[in-house]
């Protein structure tokens, strides 16, 4: 598997997306998960509303079952939807990525993306949030999902670290940026 470097890791250059984890059991999972780390995927997609947060809390049991694993996997998670909308609060991006770390039973993420645009946000909030779980060893890398190059602009406008990342929703069944030549 080609892996890529993110920040100061390498992860599989194909990510495997656990939104639909939630519907599964324990034995699915690991059936998932040993498929996974068998053909060279090493990294895997979250977000804290995939399941309500059972997806997390599925994949969590995977990692506790499986000790010693944490450091050969490249975790990436999403925060900033909550009750329809979306939440770019300080308070907000800081109690989702606690609530992730707690679900997935880990001290870190690899990557945390803010997902998808707030229009409200205020950068100097993002920011706040960025520092502190920067420095608390929390989150090692930063990004966002399906934001437009301007919207980046302006969060780096008060943002340290970088912005490494812009996932954008894409695959075999979601392949409408490239099939509507409407998305740069």
């Amino acid at each position: 598997m080609k892996t890529i470097k993110i920040g100061e890791s390498l992860a599989s250059a194909v990510s495997l997306g656990c939104m639909r984890m939630s519907g599964l059991d324990e034995k699915s999972v690991d059936a998932i998960m040993d498929t996974a780390l068998a053909n060279g995927i090493n990294y895997f997609d979250h977000a804290d509303i995939y399941g309500k947060g059972a997806s997390e809390v599925l994949f969590g049991g995977y990692l506790s079952r499986h000790m010693g694993i944490r450091d050969k996997i490249f975790i990436q998670t999403k925060c900033a939807i909550h009750d329809g909308q979306y939440d770019f609060s300080k308070e907000h991006i800081i109690r989702s990525v606690e609530g992730s770390l707690s679900r997935l039973g880990v001290d870190y993420v690899d990557f945390l993306l803010l997902h998808r645009p707030d229009t409200l946000m205020e950068p100097d909030e993002v920011a706040e949030a960025f520092d502190a779980l920067a420095s608390s060893g929390k989150v090692r890398n930063f990004g966002v999902s399906n934001h437009n190059p301007m919207q980046i602009e302006l969060l780096k406008t008060a943002v340290k670290q970088p912005i490494t990342v812009n996932q954008l929703q894409f695959s075999v069944t979601e392949a409408g940026m490239v099939t509507s030549g409407m998305n740069a």
